[in-house]
């Protein structure tokens, strides 16, 4: 049976092991570039059969948050590439995350003061990290059936721009109640349009991006990461959960996507907060599936050796332990998180945690 520990072909990838860093945002990018201090907290973390970077903006307008990287300018291309050559020194493999927040954003990040933009011209229930803090987010406007493909086309820039940086791979960002999800699900979606309305006109922009990611850069370089029930960024459950994500499932799997990574329950939360069959939506898709949220070594040993998943993926112990893969290993003990340092500051609950 496969080990945790086994080597994988992910798509064009040949991964160590199938212990993935989760994406994290860490809000210490200044001027929207990965500095000196994300090139060797990123270095610290390469023995993980794949890193997927923090979430990284597509476009000015994907911004949602302070001092968050972008993707998409020449100079945010030449910052990268400086973490990349400091993962792949280290023998690591690495992922741009491309992210699009949509309405979960403020004016303060947007060109010239504008609305973000959504599926929706309502307003989410939610707020967004600022220099001042946390304040609401801002009332979007709905793009145009017109506006459209200009955003697809954003998402296949960004994979590019993230190849010329060095990256082994991207995965999109289609969870947590962000842009994509904001088309899926149709409690943010009330559009009449091409892309609203039925399950198969709500999952259309998914589609579309990942078909034009695939395009740009090969599908076994493209992966997605999907959220479907949980209620972050107040993203209400769908009226036909089961069936929207089976549905991009299966319209997904003839794309032969490098991976799909899925957040199972509530990010970053409990597990169990909706019913849904993840295995009946793995069956629909067919390729690499990636598991996420809240495991522990007894539960990702136990995913990987029952046929569960193929890879798993830890968030906040990659945080606190640097060397993770070798403590899960070991059975080493892992190290508490600092939950005051998580977004912004210096290398203080950064890069100081210490290895074994």
């Amino acid at each position: 049976m496969p080990n945790l520990f086994d080597p994988i072909q992910l798509g064009s990838l040949t991964l160590a092991n199938r212990i993935v860093m989760a994406p994290l945002t860490r809000s210490r990018s200044k001027g929207l570039l990965p500095g000196e201090m994300a090139v060797e907290y990123y270095r610290q973390r390469a023995t993980a059969g794949l890193i997927i970077s923090e979430g990284t903006q597509i476009c000015p307008e994907g911004q949602g948050y302070l001092d968050t990287p972008g993707i998409h300018s020449r100079e945010q291309v030449a910052a990268w590439k400086r973490v990349t050559d400091a993962v792949h020194a280290e023998g690591g493999k690495i992922a741009a995350q491309l992210w699009h927040v949509g309405r979960i954003s403020h004016v303060m990040f947007q060109p010239e003061g504008r609305a973000p933009v959504s599926s929706t011209a309502r307003a989410a229930k939610g707020q967004t990290f600022t220099g001042s803090g946390f304040v609401p987010v801002s009332e979007p406007r709905a793009l145009s059936t017109e506006e459209i493909p200009a955003v697809v086309a954003s998402f296949a820039r960004a994979a590019e721009c993230a190849m010329e940086a060095g990256f082994d791979a991207v995965e999109v960002h289609g969870a947590n109640g962000y842009l994509l999800d904001q088309f899926m699900r149709d409690s943010i979606n009330d559009r009449s349009d091409d892309y609203g309305g039925s399950i198969a006109h709500r999952a259309r922009f998914t589609v579309e991006v990942m078909t034009a990611v695939a395009t740009a850069i090969g599908p076994g370089r493209s992966g997605l990461r999907l959220s479907p029930v949980t209620p972050s960024n107040d993203a209400g459950p769908d009226s036909q959960a089961q069936a929207l994500f089976n549905h991009v499932a299966e319209q997904l799997s003839p794309l032969g996507l490098a991976f799909l990574h899925v957040v199972e329950g509530q990010t970053g939360g409990d597990r169990d907060i909706a019913p849904f069959d993840y295995q009946a939506m793995r069956r629909c898709f067919g390729g690499p599936w990636m598991v996420n949220n809240g495991y522990t070594r007894e539960m990702a040993l136990k995913a990987v050796a029952e046929g569960q998943a193929d890879l798993v993926a830890f968030g906040r112990d990659f945080i606190s332990n640097p060397d993770l893969v070798r403590r899960l290993r070991l059975n080493a003990a892992l190290q508490p998180l600092d939950r005051a340092t998580l977004y912004g500051g210096d290398a203080k609950g950064y890069t100081d945690y210490p290895s074994l």
